[in-house]
């Protein structure tokens, strides 16, 4: 059941997009659908642990002559709860969307959680899906003890923690503040659900098996998914470049969405569908 015609205007400046929400397994899903047709691949965003569609900017939302969906994950911004302790659950969710809306030529763009999420439905051979792209994940996403046991006895300490090791020394200020806002607004149980599915979260057995077109991108500042964790996807999956953005830290589309915009602009543009 799709329910269309929603506008809203983001709290940063962006243009006003369509909105819409889908029901999927008896949750309500809401995401942002494209303006245009897609002259080429399909984008899909997917946001990391905690996060929602507004991790991701203008920029990376009107890539030209794209078609960009944006979900909030099952317990995330405006999507119906709960949230899933599995990247495989959250998997389901995103292949059941693909399916729901039809999509095709899909090229998923993941986030850190969100990343691992897009390997997981590439290792499916999912026939919807024409390529990735991997921004700020890895193959096996370790999450501290201090994060994992801080989160429901300290969740204003453990935010304050993820937020000093999150961002990249450029980040401005505001936008950094914004995040942390963001963060605490988040049901605690949510967000400790999805830092359990990171920590379980292992495919570097499986991941050269990924045979799709992938771009990975990373920041050298990330401390969260240092660059070395970017590097070794781009060596073990058969069709993978990696792009480096230097001074970036784990949130890195939104520190540097231009440069994220024009990095898979490129790529889509290497593959024929820009």
């Amino acid at each position: 059941m799709l329910r269309n015609g929603w506008v809203d205007r983001h709290a940063e400046g962006l243009d006003t997009w369509d909105m819409a929400t889908i029901t999927l397994a008896n949750q309500r899903i809401f995401y942002t659908q494209p303006q245009k047709s897609a002259g080429g691949a399909t984008l899909l965003l997917v946001h990391g642990a905690g996060g929602s569609h507004l991790d991701w900017p203008a920029e990376i939302q009107r890539l030209p002559n794209t078609a960009v969906y944006n979900l909030d994950l099952p317990g995330h911004g405006r999507s119906d709860g709960p949230g899933h302790a599995t990247i495989d659950a959250y998997a389901d969710v995103v292949a059941e969307f693909i399916d729901a809306l039809a999509l095709e030529r899909v090229v998923v763009v993941g986030h850190s959680m969100g990343g691992a999420i897009a390997q997981a439905l590439a290792l499916r051979r999912l026939p919807q899906l024409a390529g990735l792209v991997l921004v700020g994940t890895a193959a096996r996403l370790r999450v501290a003890d201090a994060i994992l046991e801080g989160i429901l006895p300290r969740f204003a300490d453990t935010v304050d923690l993820i937020t000093r090791f999150a961002w990249g020394p450029d980040a401005p200020a505001p936008l950094v503040a914004r995040s942390r806002e963001r963060m605490l607004a988040v049901d605690p149980a949510v967000f400790q659900r999805d830092f359990l599915a990171c920590d379980a979260f292992d495919v570097r057995a499986q991941v050269a098996q990924i045979a799709l077109p992938t771009l990975v991108i990373s920041g050298a500042e990330d401390k969260m998914t240092p660059l070395k964790h970017g590097r070794l996807l781009a060596e073990q999956i058969p069709q993978a470049t990696l792009v480096t953005l230097d001074g970036a830290g784990h949130y890195l589309p939104l520190e540097q969405p231009q440069a994220v915009a024009a990095a898979i602009t490129q790529f889509l543009e290497a593959a024929g569908d820009a």
